[in-house]
């Protein structure tokens, strides 16, 4: 089956009669090919590491959605301080932000797991079993024979053992590497849940990187279309220099603009497709900036190619971007990068002062249940439970105190020492009692939690509760004259 011409009013995948067309792109050398797989491996590197290094006692990158307590490199969040990651979710979000302004689609083409994977796991599993493009479309259109179906349960069962792989390896982000191997080494129905979970993930995986594959950044992934609205005239793209290309070598005389003569012009472009065979989603690049594009430089690199054998200069299709191509300077410094810049700026900053005071134990109270407050014969009586979090490694020792409380408030739980084991939660009751004569109305005290081994303290404001003070006075004084 030979390659099918892209138009720039369908996408190239789809077929006339509306069907897939399945895409085989062809090899790529060159500069930037070679710097997008050393980035790649690096990133499946840190894929594979991040749950080995060890960090503070937890590996690198650890969420521990079991004890609902996230680790990352050395931080350790629980379960109520998960606004923590509103600061680091909205600091990815502005980055995303700045750097497609700034550079476009430099994330799908270099660093989206999708292209990572299916560029440079995938694919060069296909490339090694079926050949090059030309010999994988010969492949898809031969008969069913013997050859053909080794082929096929050989690249098939290799795209499943990786699927399987990149799976457990995502699981051990939640449950740790030992736990896995442990259930992996185990029966099926010892852990049916996650059991079935692995199989829908790595079923999913299959699916994704061996059928489905640029359809997911087509369809699926909005990336693409949100672009539109981050990008503009001067954002950095990969595209074709039409001034120096056009016209394409057809081997006519093309009419000048000035005197209407036919004279011999030609462009650098001999449209010799190079660019649409190696390109993963199918496009003609010189067809402009289009929604399908991942900026992967694929094309940069076969184009480039073609000028050296040529004796032309490289760069016909390259980074740059549109205001550059038209001939204009690029501005980089414009008011939606200045923005970005602003808003990342803020956030980081943010972010870091927010996890640099994140605590090695969690603090918190909380009313008891049963009632806002109680009414002993003699006083008032509010019941607090207080939550110690350990988020570390080794038992740590706490003791409790008031501070800014009225000198007759009573309580009950303050000054013992309160131990709590490695990574445990420990719940400790704190009664405070005011005398009925000296309460006044509702107030504010805080709960004070001393780190013994830490030497830090960490407070919390809780209000004291209680009835009418008029009224609790009236009912005290009808009790004390009655006796």
């Amino acid at each position: 089956m030979s390659a099918q011409r892209p138009s720039i009013d369908s996408v190239t995948t789809i077929n006339d009669d509306g069907s897939r067309h399945f895409l085989h792109p062809a090899d790529t050398r060159g500069r930037w090919t070679s710097a997008r797989r050393i980035v790649a491996w690096v990133l499946i590197a840190v894929y594979i590491l991040l749950p080995w290094i060890p960090v503070g006692g937890y590996p690198a990158v650890f969420l521990d959605v079991a004890e609902r307590r996230f680790h990352l490199f050395g931080w350790t969040i629980a379960s109520q301080e998960m606004w923590l990651l509103f600061f680091l979710i909205t600091g990815l979000g502005f980055t995303l932000f700045f750097v497609t302004a700034l550079l476009g689609r430099v994330w799908c083409g270099w660093a989206c797991p999708q292209t990572v994977f299916l560029e440079f796991v995938y694919r060069a599993i296909e490339r090694l079993i079926d050949g090059d493009a030309p010999a994988r479309r010969r492949l898809d259109a031969a008969p069913w024979d013997a050859g053909k179906v080794a082929r096929r349960i050989v690249k098939h069962t290799l795209f499943v053992l990786f699927s399987a792989a990149i799976a457990h390896l995502f699981l051990s982000y939640f449950v740790s590497l030992p736990h896995v191997y442990a259930m992996v080494t185990s029966a099926p129905t010892a852990h049916w849940g996650l059991f079935l979970f692995m199989m829908a993930a790595t079923a999913a995986l299959y699916g994704n990187f061996a059928w489905f594959r640029e359809q997911l950044c087509i369809v699926i992934c909005p990336y693409g279309r949100l672009q539109s609205a981050l990008v503009d005239d001067n954002t950095l793209v990969v595209g074709y220099d039409a001034k120096r290309g056009e016209p394409r070598r057809q081997g006519r005389a093309v009419p000048s603009e000035a005197t209407g003569s036919a004279v011999a012009k030609e462009g650098d472009c001999i449209d010799c497709l190079r660019c649409v065979h190696v390109c993963p989603t199918g496009i003609d690049i010189r067809q402009g900036l289009q929604l399908e594009c991942l900026a992967c430089t694929a094309c940069i690199d076969a184009c480039d190619d073609v000028m050296v054998r040529l004796k032309k200069p490289r760069g016909l299709i390259r980074y740059d971007s549109l205001s550059g191509f038209a001939g204009v300077r690029t501005r980089w410094l414009r008011p939606r990068t200045i923005l970005y810049a602003v808003l990342l700026a803020v956030g980081s900053v943010v972010t870091a002062l927010v996890f640099s005071n994140v605590k090695p134990v969690a603090f918190a109270t909380m009313r008891m249940p049963g009632g806002a407050y109680f009414l002993d014969a003699d006083a008032v009586r509010n019941q607090l439970l207080v939550r110690l979090t350990n988020k570390t490694t080794a038992p740590r020792r706490f003791t409790l105190s008031l501070v800014g409380a009225p000198a007759a408030l009573e309580s009950s739980g303050t000054g013992e020492v309160i131990e709590v084991a490695l990574m445990e939660e420990g719940l400790h009751t704190l009664i405070v009692r005011m005398p009925r004569a000296a309460y006044a109305g509702k107030f504010r005290f805080k709960v004070t939690m001393r780190d013994e081994a830490g030497g830090y303290t960490l407070d919390r404001e809780v209000e004291f509760l209680g009835p009418d003070p008029k009224l609790l006075q009236e009912d005290y004084w009808r009790e004390k004259s009655s006796r």
